[in-house]
């Protein structure tokens, strides 16, 4: 995956909490079979009505958001199925970051193993990121290395698991992490054969 350090980029307020995985990847999409091209369909029931048409009244649709790659959410954010496309959904779109108060745990990892940061924050501090990102324009600045999301007026700690921490800075997917031990596998499948 993608090694990130550091990320900057627009916010793009989602206030909605219990977001599921079917409303973020909605199951008749799911029948790709590479990790890429969901994101034209991410949240897809709220960005189109049923004739496709774009609904003007979702944040997504909105041309003050169009860049946007960090995602600030609410409460229980991809709770529901396990389904993987949801993180690649969000990263294909262009989401490197989600900050919300809380996330469903399955979800959770499998953003950090598709190279997305979940960062869980205070419910307080993420509306008023929220209340300052509604007009568009409001960016943040998040260092992974330093573990702190920097806005204009002041900078914020965020935990992250180490584990999780150095496999997103290093770029680190499961293959990779089982490629590092790739000379004891060969002993073994050596010695296996004798």
């Amino acid at each position: 995956m993608e090694a990130i350090q550091e990320h900057e980029g627009l916010t793009v307020p989602l206030n909605r909490s219990n977001v599921d995985t079917d409303q973020i990847i909605p199951k008749q999409f799911l029948k790709r079979v590479e990790r890429t091209g969901f994101g034209q369909f991410l949240f897809y029931n709220w960005r189109f009505d049923e004739d496709g048409t774009m609904r003007e009244d979702f944040v997504l649709n909105d041309p003050s958001f169009q860049e946007g790659s960090i995602l600030l959410a609410g409460e229980n954010f991809g709770c529901g199925s396990s389904r993987e496309h949801a993180p690649w959904s969000l990263l294909d779109y262009g989401f490197r970051v989600i900050i919300a108060p809380s996330f469903a745990d399955i979800f959770y990892n499998n953003a950090l193993k598709n190279g997305i940061i979940p960062i869980q924050m205070n419910e307080a501090q993420v509306k008023k990121w929220m209340a300052q990102a509604e007009n568009g324009n409001f960016a943040l600045k998040v260092d992974l290395e330093k573990q702190l999301i920097i806005d204009s007026e002041q900078s914020v700690h965020f935990d992250i698991p180490a584990f999780h921490k150095d496999n997103l800075i290093n770029g680190y997917d499961d293959i990779a992490l089982t490629l590092k031990h790739e000379d004891k596998i060969t002993a073994f499948e050596s010695a296996a054969h004798v």
